[in-house]
């Protein structure tokens, strides 16, 4: 089987904890991960609301991260940094992208320098605006989830590569870290994915393999086949034991081919998808 997951938290984890990628307490550890044929995994440097020193804080486990896989046997990755608090001037961006950073979420829930998350009021700020513009000079996508509607659609206007690593369909369970149908199909028609997350309150039960199916179900149902993918947010979220690292997505799949989602159509949404919108830009 074939994997490609657009986010999860375990670099950051492996810096608070002082632990390898490969230890097994970690949702998307490298060892469980060894079942897959093919992963490429998106590994997000996370920066808090709350830290006094977000640069700091990027370059700490940034270098953390790259010094420990440089002693393993890694998959295929992707570094992304989620919530942008880091970048406090445009000079930054080419920092990111000389470290290999590919996607930018730019805040978490709250507010901060560029624009209001989905618990703020504000939306995209000046300051904002000439980020999404340094990250499209580089060449590095900018990722919409977390972002309050207010926020979303003028980084997605200003932005030349969007999608979103790990968000819900709103339709289907109402949260406000869900996307509406209309978010989805801007994402869509952008030539995006949508990365399906399986913290249990986004989708809307503990039940987490019928919550998955609902939310790709959703989004086959408004014609986004080809957008679809996989978020998981392993080692950021309190997941249920039915679905608390790779090591039990083998089970997903074989439980969503019994729902009636097919082989091929699978392989999509585990990784063709989010293969192809990588290769893209």
């Amino acid at each position: 089987m074939r994997y490609f997951d657009l986010h999860c938290d375990t670099a950051s984890v492996c810096f608070k904890k002082y632990i390898l990628p490969d230890d097994n307490s970690l949702a998307a550890s490298v060892s469980k991960g060894q079942i897959f044929d093919d992963w490429c995994q998106c590994y997000a440097i996370f920066i808090d609301d709350n830290s006094d020193e977000p640069r700091s804080d990027y370059h700490n486990i940034l270098g953390d991260f790259k010094r420990k896989t440089a002693a393993l046997k890694m998959p295929r990755f992707i570094l992304t940094l989620e919530n942008a608090s880091a970048i406090d001037s445009l000079e930054f961006v080419d920092r990111i992208s000389a470290d290999g950073i590919r996607a930018v979420t730019l805040t978490w829930n709250g507010e901060n320098a560029l624009a209001g998350g989905a618990y703020a009021d504000v939306g995209l700020k000046p300051f904002g605006r000439q980020v999404i513009s340094a990250l499209n000079k580089k060449k590095i996508a900018v990722d919409l989830s977390h972002l309050n509607r207010k926020s979303f659609y003028k980084a997605g206007e200003a932005a030349d590569t969007v999608f979103a690593s790990h968000s819900c369909c709103d339709k289907t369970h109402n949260h406000p870290r869900n996307l509406t149908d209309e978010q989805l199909l801007y994402i869509a028609r952008r030539g995006g994915v949508i990365g399906v997350c399986f913290y249990p309150e986004f989708l809307g039960t503990k039940y987490s393999f019928e919550g998955v199916w609902r939310h790709i179900n959703h989004l086959l149902n408004i014609g986004l086949e080809n957008s679809i993918s996989i978020g998981s947010d392993f080692d950021g979220a309190d997941m249920s034991k039915m679905l608390d690292g790779v090591d039990k997505i083998p089970d997903l799949c074989r439980f969503l081919l019994k729902r009636g989602i097919g082989a091929n159509l699978l392989e999509k949404i585990f990784f063709d998808n989010a293969e192809l919108f990588f290769k893209n830009f």
